[in-house]
């Protein structure tokens, strides 16, 4: 069971920031729906937090980036 636990986890995480953005909504839409089980929309929120801290991560990276960008053009 823990193996399919972590490759579920590279699944949620895997692709780009607009992929990951993409199904982060689909997560939040699927929590919305009220015929959705307890446990659905627990997995779903475990889901979601994975994709919010992956989509964050890329975010400080993006932003490091940009810094050193900046940092280098006004040498």
């Amino acid at each position: 069971m823990e193996e399919s636990m972590s490759a579920e986890n590279a699944q949620v995480t895997e692709g780009g920031f607009e992929e990951q953005y993409e199904m982060l909504e689909q997560i939040v839409a699927g929590m919305q729906d009220p015929e959705a089980s307890l446990q659905e929309s627990f997995e779903n929120y475990k889901k979601g937090m994975k994709l919010v801290k992956s989509l964050t991560g890329m975010i400080d990276q993006i932003e490091k980036e940009v810094i050193v960008l900046s940092e280098q053009e006004d040498m």
